[in-house]
């Protein structure tokens, strides 16, 4: 083990140490308590173990058993229940179990490792709590770092499923698959979830952020029951999972982070990995595209226990309280003490998705956000606004581009791009489509209840044979805007009109709209907070 250490050494990002130093005067506090039980437990045993006390006791348990709970106490005898080794076991058990949570050993733990820990501690066999072993092993924990990492890769490999031909023998592939994730009811087996979640770190210490708890991908697998056969992007994309109601997971990294994966494993077993699989990816694979820069574990796990707001009833007795309709907060326990970083980027997610701060501290929606707040937890991001060129349309701005479509009564219209409904808003009810790429824009705009369509509107508006009466549209700028309005001219009816937002120099450039008569409005600067580009409106009316 200690040349794994060595050689899957070089596979680390950075030389940053991976635990939370524990306190010696935490630890020197949880010595003296464990002493200080240990002596009670002594003191009781002696007591309960007495002639005269032992001779009457097992009239009291066997008078106050808990008949709903199955009966007796496995019919023990008094010196049975208070035997002084059973109950120091117990109290070692716990008492490491303090221990460990004392540093983030455990999630840096490889899973079999932490499986281990979690059967002696549940099965009362861990060692005696003494200074001197409490002290090495917890030093020997944290000096195992570079071992950890080889052991998690390895035990990610050794835990893929032996029964799917999908999992290469030799070597990771892209897809691999895991078995037994959800037990026949439907609830979580946390042994295999652990799995996913060594891989998830080992991504996330390849892409150089920070590591998910150990109990993440738990939380992750729950959420996704229901989705059931589809595949959804994880931690930016860097990973794709798609659950059966089997209980059978599937996984599919990107090429990269396999060949990492592999790299590691070689170091492991230098003559086991044929070298084809060793092999650095030549070109980019259509599919995994990276959304964006993933959020913080922290974060995401601070917007994963939002919840609803509830506000008392004054002078209402019993208490009754009553729910803010759309509006959400940090759960319990995520208050004063959550680090001010990660509150203010939790706060600008949700701005990023239409949430609104009150004074008195929740977030207000247009819409019941939960199900978007879940996608954002899922997938680990946001779209990345330079990526997908998504800047939301001002509310004058979308106001008057909206008044010069002069739409009527029985138009249909459609709105490309849509984002996340800040032109859709102020358009006609059933009576707008919109196009969006982005999956969590989808979401945004099926929960404020827009008729959606998920894909590349260029794409789309190639092969759809619907039109439109009215076109009203912000499209990306970055030089695709000119594709955009155009591919959206075309699909106006006769008599059809088309409004768009675009640079301002556009004014100068001879834009592909046959048939259509164009005027200009504008320029208007200063428009989109956080830039200072200059638009002007493109009104297009067919002749």
């Amino acid at each position: 083990m200690n040349d794994i250490a060595e050689r899957a050494e070089v596979e680390l990002v950075d030389d940053a140490p991976f635990l939370a130093p524990v306190s010696t005067d935490l630890l020197d506090t949880l010595l003296a308590q464990h002493r200080q039980a240990r002596a009670r437990i002594a003191e009781v045993a002696a007591f309960v173990n007495g002639e005269v006390h032992a001779s009457v006791l097992h009239y009291f348990l066997e008078g106050n058993q808990d008949q709903s709970r199955g009966g007796r106490f496995w019919e023990r005898s008094a010196d049975q229940l208070f035997d002084e080794a059973g109950a120091v076991a117990a109290l070692n058990a716990a008492f490491w179990s303090k221990a460990l949570s004392l540093t983030d050993v455990l999630d840096l733990m490889p899973q079999k490792r932490r499986n281990e820990w979690h059967k002696s501690i549940s099965e009362k066999t861990a060692p005696e709590f003494e200074e001197s072993t409490v002290r090495a092993t917890l030093a020997d924990l944290i000096g195992m770092r570079a071992t950890f990492f080889a052991e998690r890769v390895d035990g990610i490999f050794r835990g893929l499923s032996g029964e799917h031909v999908t999992n290469a023998p030799e070597a990771f592939g892209k897809r691999m698959i895991v078995a037994h994730v959800l037990s026949e009811y439907h609830s979580v087996n946390h042994g295999p979830a652990g799995l996913i979640n060594d891989l998830r770190c080992v991504i996330a210490k390849f892409m150089g952020r920070d590591e998910p708890k150990h109990t993440a991908s738990s939380t992750l697998v729950a959420a996704l029951k229901g989705r059931w056969g589809e595949w959804v992007p994880v931690d930016g994309g860097a990973l794709r999972v798609r659950l059966y109601r089997k209980g059978t997971a599937h996984l599919e990294v990107h090429p990269d982070m396999a060949w990492r994966l592999n790299k590691v494993l070689a170091s492991i077993y230098p003559l086991a990995i044929p070298a084809e699989f060793r092999q650095k990816p030549k070109r980019r694979v259509k599919g995994f595209e990276m959304m964006g820069r993933p959020l913080p574990f922290p974060v995401l796990e601070l917007i994963a226990d939002m919840r609803e707001v509830k506000l008392r009833v004054p002078n209402a007795w019993p208490e009754r309280y009553t729910t803010v309709h759309n509006a959400v907060q940090f759960g319990y326990g995520h208050g004063a003490g959550v680090d001010a970083v990660v509150r203010d980027e939790a706060g600008r997610v949700l701005e990023a998705i239409g949430g609104v701060r009150e004074p008195q501290g929740w977030w207000q929606f247009d819409y019941r956000p939960f199900e978007v707040i879940q996608e954002i937890v899922v997938s680990g991001c946001i779209p990345d606004q330079r990526a997908h060129q998504f800047y939301p349309t001002p509310r004058g701005l979308a106001a008057r581009l909206v008044e010069l479509a002069a739409i009527g009564d029985a138009h249909q219209v459609l709105e490309p791009s849509a984002g996340t409904g800040g032109l859709a808003d102020l358009l006609p009810v059933g009576r707008t489509r919109c196009v969006e790429i982005a999956p969590l824009h989808c979401k945004v705009l099926q929960a404020k209840g827009h008729d959606v369509v998920a894909g590349d509107f260029i794409e789309w508006a190639d092969t759809t044979a619907e039109r439109f009466d009215r076109v009203v549209m912000n499209p990306p700028f970055s030089g695709r805007w000119q594709a955009h309005v155009e591919r959206a001219a075309a699909l106006l009816k006769a008599g059809g009109r088309l409004v768009a937002i675009v640079p301002s120099g556009a004014q100068n450039r001879d834009i592909a709209l046959p048939g259509l008569q164009a005027r200009w409005h504008g320029p208007f600067d200063n428009e989109f907070a956080g830039t200072s580009v200059s638009v002007a409106i493109l009104e297009a009316e067919a002749e």
